[in-house]
C-alpha cells in the first residue's frame, strides 16, 4: 500500500475525473491522499473535499507565492480537521510575493502548526539560505521538504533537523547527474512519496496529467535504483507518512 503524501486533486481546476482518479489510485495500491492547499481557498476547498472522500486528508497553508494575497484563514481552518500545515515556505526563483511577505507568513504559519500540534509540509526554492535561520528560531518543527531539488547540502540540513523529504516524478526524469546521486542517496527512514498532481508527472507517462495513482511509478524507480524489492519501499514510505502524519 502506497500514500499519495502531497496532491492537489481538491482544486476546482484540476482537468480529470475525480471519481475516476480515485478509482485508479486504489487499483495502484495508492490507498491514502493528503490534498494540500495552497491559498486560503484552496485550504478550504482541501478541508471540505477531505471530509467528503474517505482516505483523504487535509492540508491547510499558503504557499509563499499567493501569501500576498492574505494567509489570517489558515489558523481556523487549522482546527477544522485538518492533519498538517503547508504547503508553506520561502520560493525566491519567482518572486511572486515580497521576500518581507513571505518571510511573515511563513513564520505565522509555522506557529499555527506548533499551536495545533500539527507537522508542517515546507517549498523551499532558491531560499534556504533565510529558511535555515527562521527555522531555527522555533522549537518541535515535524515536517517534510516538499519537492526536494536542492544541494547535498541542505538535504543533510534536513535530516540533522529531523524533516523528511518529499521524493516525486522529478527524480524519475531529472538529468542533473548531482540530483540523480541525491536521490539515490536518500535513506528509506526519512523519504516520503508524492506526485504533486497535476503537476510533475513521473516516467514513463510524461506529456499526461499527474494523478495519485502514479506515485506507484515514483516507488518502482526507487526500488530499482536501489535494488529492492516494492513492498520494502512502499512499506518504509507508509510508515514514514503514517508516522508524521498521524494518519
Amino acid at each position: 500500500m502506497l500514500i499519495d503524501t502531497h496532491c492537489h486533486i481538491h482544486e476546482s481546476d484540476y482537468p480529470l475525473s475525480v471519481a475516476d482518479v480515485l478509482q485508479r489510485a486504489h487499483d495502484a495500491g495508492v490507498w491514502r491522499m493528503i490534498c494540500v492547499g495552497t491559498s486560503e481557498q484552496s485550504s478550504a476547498d482541501a478541508v471540505r473535499f477531505a471530509s467528503e472522500h474517505d482516505h483523504i486528508f487535509a492540508s491547510v497553508g499558503v504557499h509563499p507565492h499567493d501569501t500576498k494575497d492574505g494567509y489570517a484563514q489558515i489558523t481556523e481552518l487549522a482546527k477544522q480537521g485538518a492533519i498538517a500545515v503547508g504547503e508553506i515556505g520561502l520560493d525566491y526563483y519567482y518572486n511572486h510575493s515580497p521576500r518581507d511577505v513571505q518571510i511573515a507568513a511563513l513564520e505565522s504559519q509555522i506557529q499555527t502548526a506548533l499551536d495545533n500540534n500539527l507537522p508542517i509540509i515546507f517549498h523551499v526554492r532558491e531560499a534556504f539560505d533565510d529558511f535555515w535561520p527562521l527555522f531555527d528560531n522555533f522549537q518541535g518543527i515535524r515536517g517534510v521538504l516538499h519537492s526536494f531539488t536542492d544541494t547535498q547540502d541542505n538535504l543533510d540540513q534536513a535530516f540533522a533537523r529531523g524533516l523528511y523529504v518529499g521524493i516525486n516524478g522529478i527524480s524519475t526524469f531529472t538529468k542533473d547527474p548531482a540530483q540523480q546521486k541525491m536521490y539515490a542517496s536518500v535513506p528509506l527512514e526519512r523519504m516520503l512519496l508524492e506526485t504533486d498532481a497535476p503537476f510533475l508527472t513521473p516516467t514513463p507517462y510524461r506529456g499526461t496529467i499527474n494523478e495519485p495513482a502514479f506515485v506507484s511509478e515514483v516507488a518502482k524507480f526507487h526500488a530499482k535504483i536501489r535494488g529492492i524489492q516494492l513492498d520494502e519501499v512502499a512499506a518504509a514510505t507508509t510508515t514514514n507518512a503514517t508516522t508524521l502524519f498521524r494518519l
